[in-house]
């Protein structure tokens, strides 16, 4: 496989050269060993991508532009993914399976049953760091586009944002849900609100329905939460996405 690089400033002409940002270069000349002439592909992540050839492995890494690369097409099928902490690193996990299976954007959200309690400057450090484990995701899976990780917000403060026009959202529940395969394809974007360890408490739930989440049942077994979104995830994606 052409080893790939996120160039997010990148503005590219055919015959051009170059340079790969700080954290590409270290990655393609470090961990990689690539060589002069090796082959690659450079994109934008939002959507562009170039063919190119190393032009120079050394403290500056450079990449000859060959042509235009490979398109991948995103999923007509546009999943937002609104995730309640969990603990540990569990949260790098779901994001990156989540990027490879086609979700559009993730919201992170702290509930009260949160194992992991994070102050201002901690959530913006790991929201730093949850973007680039999306964006070696997308290095990795071959996708073009970059999905966002949007800014840690408490539940009720997402709750309380109106919903997209025709937007569909579901609420995954232990019973009593409909079934993704029992659904008609939705018309419009889709947002699917998966609980922390130990799940929402009533009240969180009850806040999520009036706003409109209807609950969704993946079956007889009770999943973790790391599980549960990437389950809800290829399912959709199966029954009305590109898988």
């Amino acid at each position: 496989m052409i080893p790939r690089f996120h160039c997010p400033d990148l503005r590219a002409d055919i015959g051009k050269i170059v340079p790969l940002p700080e954290a590409a270069a270290h990655h393609a000349a470090r961990v990689l060993r690539l060589k002069t002439g090796d082959a690659v592909t450079l994109f934008d992540g939002k959507g562009q991508a170039w063919q190119a050839e190393l032009a120079q492995v050394a403290r500056e890494v450079l990449a000859l532009v060959c042509g235009v690369g490979p398109g991948i097409a995103e999923p007509a099928l546009r999943i937002t993914l609104v995730q309640a902490l969990p603990g540990g690193d569990k949260m790098d996990w779901v994001i990156q399976k989540a990027v490879e299976l086609g979700v559009t954007a993730i919201q992170p959200v702290a509930a009260k049953r949160s194992v992991v309690k994070l102050n201002a400057e901690r959530a913006l450090k790991r929201a730093a760091h949850w973007q680039e484990v999306a964006v070696s995701a997308c290095e990795q899976c071959g996708r073009n586009v970059v999905p966002p990780i949007l800014p840690l917000l408490d539940l009720p403060q997402y709750l309380a944002l109106p919903a997209a026009d025709n937007e569909q959202r579901f609420l995954l529940v232990p019973s009593g849900g409909q079934r993704v395969r029992d659904m008609p394809a939705p018309d419009g974007s889709v947002t699917l609100l998966i609980g922390p360890e130990g799940g929402f408490d009533d009240g969180e739930e009850s806040l999520a329905r009036r706003a409109g989440f209807a609950p969704l049942l993946l079956g007889p077994r009770v999943l973790r939460t790391e599980t549960a979104g990437l389950a809800a995830l290829a399912a959709m994606m199966a029954v009305w996405g590109d898988i």
